[in-house]
This record gives C-alpha cells, sequence and structure tokens, in this order.
C-alpha cells in the first residue's frame, strides 16, 4: 500500500472489519438460503463473531472490502459463546424468520455449519449425517413450530432466545463420536409474545463454534 496515496489503516483496525461487514450486511437484505441439493448456504456465509477482547481502532479506514469467511473452514476455539453481538443476534432473527414463514431454508445460518460439523464428528461421511439426519429433523422441526403458531403466525412477535449460559459444558474429545471439542447447552428458550400472551419454545441443544452458538437439535435428539 502506498500510503501517499492512501491512508493509513492501523493493524488493530483489520479485526474489526468482519464486524463492521456484518452490521451493513444486516440492514434490509435476504438471508442466506440453503442448497438442498449440496447441503451448503448458496450464498454467503455470515462473517466470524467479533473479537472478545480488544476491538478499539486507531484512525478511520475503508470496510467496504472486507472479507467473508466461513467459519466452518476454520479451527474450533476454545472460546466460551456469548449470548450477545451482531452475529449471534442475525442467526436469531434468521431462525425466528424461518419459524414464522414455515420456511427452514431461512434458519440455515443459525444451524451448525456443515464444515464445522465435518471437523467435529469422527464418523463415516460427517457431511451426509449432517444432511439426511441434522437438517432433515430441523427443517421437520421448524415447520412443526410454525404450526404451534397457529394462528399467530402473522402478528407473534419475538423476544429472545434464552441461552441458559450457566449450565453450558465443555465437551471433549472422545464423547458422542467427536474428535473437535465444543461447548454445549440443554435447555434454551425462544420466548415471544402472541397477542397479550407471553410464550415460549424449548430449544433442545445448541453447541459452539469459535465462540458462537449454533443449533444443532432444535426439538428433541434425532
Amino acid at each position: 500500500m502506498e500510503l501517499s496515496k492512501r491512508r493509513r489503516i492501523p493493524r488493530r483496525f483489520g479485526a474489526i472489519l468482519g464486524v463492521l461487514g456484518l452490521a451493513s450486511s444486516c440492514e434490509h437484505r435476504e438471508p442466506p438460503t440453503w442448497d438442498a441439493g449440496t447441503g451448503s448456504l448458496s450464498a454467503q456465509p455470515l462473517p466470524p463473531a467479533p473479537p472478545s477482547q480488544d476491538s478499539s481502532f486507531d484512525g478511520p479506514g475503508d470496510a467496504t472490502d472486507a472479507p467473508t469467511v466461513d467459519p466452518g473452514t476454520l479451527p474450533q476455539t476454545r472460546d466460551r459463546p456469548r449470548s450477545s453481538g451482531p452475529a449471534y443476534e442475525a442467526r436469531v432473527h434468521a431462525l425466528w424468520d424461518a419459524i414464522v414463514a414455515d420456511d427452514p431454508e431461512l434458519a440455515m445460518p443459525a444451524f451448525f455449519p456443515v464444515g464445522a460439523y465435518k471437523q467435529v464428528k469422527a464418523i463415516p461421511s460427517p457431511e451426509s449425517d449432517w444432511k439426511r439426519r441434522l437438517v432433515a429433523a430441523f427443517a421437520r422441526d421448524i415447520h412443526h413450530l410454525h404450526e404451534r403458531l397457529g394462528g399467530h403466525a402473522s402478528d407473534a412477535t419475538f423476544v429472545e432466545l434464552e441461552v441458559a449460559s450457566e449450565r453450558a459444558r465443555w465437551v471433549e474429545p472422545g464423547e458422542e463420536s467427536n474428535r473437535v471439542a465444543y461447548w454445549r447447552v440443554y435447555g434454551s428458550k425462544i420466548r415471544y409474545r402472541a397477542g397479550d400472551n407471553a410464550a415460549a419454545f424449548d430449544v433442545s441443544s445448541l453447541i459452539s463454534w469459535r465462540g458462537e452458538w449454533y443449533v444443532v437439535h432444535l426439538s428433541g435428539f434425532k
């Protein structure tokens, strides 16, 4: 980069480019869709989570060219997942929108990435298991939850995904046919309002990838 022609961009600013890129991408755009033939997202995935330590920067810069990275292609970390932040909120709202619209494809950003699943599972054909068992069950659950909304599907209001973070457990390699560890939590809830009434859906299991929560079992364990 020629400093005489372009502004100096401090090195620390590169760490938050993904955050700024996400903030702009979440405004008035269609969520990525899932290609049922390949089990992959047909649009670019959500960018990685923002850094948990120091997200400050020294000066202005241009984040419009910030790359997006499929988190499933990156190695696991031991970072404890947070129930906050722009990436988390984008996934949670994609899940709710899918339930309201009765469209499982909208919820795929909230589902555990296939690339990460291939790294985690020490089983034959993990990608096939992800698509044929986990995603198929997830799609059925989305349809079932939409049916439970009934006449409130058009006017139900999302409140929060309540994650039971205090019960989260680090699952070591060797457990549950895993070769890579992750955080897991049972018993979360999607809370919403239907008219004047508060209501909730259970979320059976969330697991982590690189410090972010993803759904792996929405209702029950199939």
